[in-house]
């Protein structure tokens, strides 16, 4: 028996996995992309958007980065691996030069802080996995990495919510200081502070990820079966 009542965690432990090594491909892509297409190959880039394609080709449609550009770049024109990895970063990514890093004298596919919440989020992945519990709701389930004799308070004075909404502004709060204060001052985050912010919010994305896919009330008999930090219930299951 589990610490929530089951005799198994091993969706647990799978959907952890696959967070783990979804993130660990991504982030280790990023690093190795750069290095298996031709030394200089990919210039600065310093006019993409995140959310829309600006480097799918060097001209025309979806080639808006390289309007204003004396070198131009289209990941079409690169290896399917590479490709696809710089693809996913001209999505998801603004792809600024002076917010990215060099390897093998080509830009990266995303900027320090997407390599940060990427780390972040295979951590919380491999986190979960060892040790993430389903316990009917997301939030429980979450709450489950944490030991149990931490919680014993939080949940006799039914509490968890609060804590649970804590955890997560403490993990993603630095990262919303440090980009609102760049936004709204003349302060500049470096590559330094840009990863670490990261890393925090992804830690806190994985784990919320890992959890939405774990907590699963129908591997319950009732409500009543799941074990709770200090022998707790639901109130719902107790007023009935």
């Amino acid at each position: 028996m589990t610490k929530n009542g089951l005799t198994s965690r091993k969706r647990e432990e799978k959907v952890g996995k696959w967070v783990f090594y979804v993130s660990g491909f991504f982030l280790l892509s990023f690093f190795l992309a750069p290095m298996v297409v031709g030394t200089g190959e990919i210039p600065e880039l310093n006019d993409g958007r995140a959310n829309a394609f600006d480097f799918a080709t060097e001209d025309g449609l979806w080639s808006s980065g390289n309007s204003n550009s004396d070198e131009t770049f289209a990941w079409t024109e690169l290896d399917p691996y590479s490709g696809f990895i710089y693809a996913f970063g001209d999505l998801n990514c603004h792809n600024k030069a002076e917010r990215s890093i060099k390897i093998n004298d080509n830009q990266m596919p995303v900027c320090t802080r997407d390599v940060g919440i990427f780390f972040g989020l295979a951590v919380g992945g491999f986190w979960f996995s060892r040790k993430g519990y389903n316990r009917w709701t997301v939030k429980d389930t979450c709450l489950s990495l944490l030991p149990d004799d931490w919680l014993i308070g939080t949940y006799k004075s039914n509490r968890r919510t609060l804590v649970w909404l804590a955890c997560g502004v403490l993990l993603c709060l630095p990262l919303i200081v440090d980009g609102f204060t760049q936004l709204l001052t003349s302060y500049e985050s470096n590559n330094i502070t840009r990863p670490i912010t990261g890393a925090g919010f992804g830690v806190g994305l994985g784990v919320l990820i890992s959890a939405a896919y774990s907590a699963r009330s129908r591997f319950f008999k009732s409500a009543a079966q799941v074990n709770l930090p200090g022998g707790m219930k639901f109130r719902l299951v107790e007023e009935e």
